[in-house]
């Protein structure tokens, strides 16, 4: 039913397209945040390019809110589109936080947790990149959306329990060298990987909201 109405609805506001490209700059925030724990080639570059795909990021959402308002007909609750575009957006925000605080305590070596980390990040916004298109059928897809937000969910949790063995190996190590400030640095990288996965895991939210709702 839900399908055949939304081909019914007029071509203009293609809130699909605007998801799927928000989703796209997710991906590609991402795998520069990945490569960047790494130590993988230049860090300014890839900071850089984290600000690019966050502005980028801005720039649709911007576009979703001027074009719910002028819609009268959606395919979801205007509340529904404004909620997940906003927390898809948090999650690039909390990438760009990430790596600004990067560039600010000059980090250059990267923890292997903090690196599992960031590679569930890759993991989780590649997840995210996957359901956008099938929200384009609600009803025919929610099984398979379900499935790809429980494992959303899943990886959140993942990223907290090596937060946690982060936190720890980082607490374990400065008490023996006695350098707190390094301990304070690491502990505030980890803060903010941890809240990227928290971010993501309210996509997974509002993506089963949808399915809730429609399918």
């Amino acid at each position: 039913m839900f399908g055949w109405f939304q081909r019914l609805l007029p071509k203009s506001g293609d809130f699909f397209d605007m998801f799927e490209r928000h989703a796209a700059t997710l991906v590609a925030a991402a795998e520069a945040l990945s490569r960047l724990t790494r130590s993988e080639g230049n860090a300014a570059e890839y900071i850089a390019t984290i600000r690019k795909r966050e502005h980028e990021a801005d720039d649709i959402i911007r576009e979703v809110l001027y074009t719910v308002r002028r819609t009268f007909l959606t395919p979801f609750d205007r509340g529904a589109i404004t909620s997940l575009i906003a927390a898809m957006d948090d999650t690039i925000d909390e990438m760009q936080a990430a790596a600004s605080a990067i560039e600010l305590y000059e980090v250059a070596k990267f923890e292997p947790e903090m690196q599992a980390m960031a590679d569930k990040i890759v993991e989780a916004c590649d997840l995210i990149a996957e359901a956008m298109p099938l929200l384009r059928d609600v009803e025919r897809n929610g099984a398979r959306l379900h499935q790809l937000t429980e494992r959303i969910v899943k990886l959140e949790g993942a990223v907290d329990l090596v937060h946690q063995a982060g936190l720890k190996a980082n607490f374990i190590t400065r008490r023996g060298d006695g350098d707190l400030v390094a301990f304070i640095v690491s502990r505030e990288i980890y803060k903010h990987l941890e809240k990227i996965a928290d971010a993501f895991e309210d996509v997974a939210n509002e993506i089963d909201a949808l399915v809730i709702d429609h399918a």
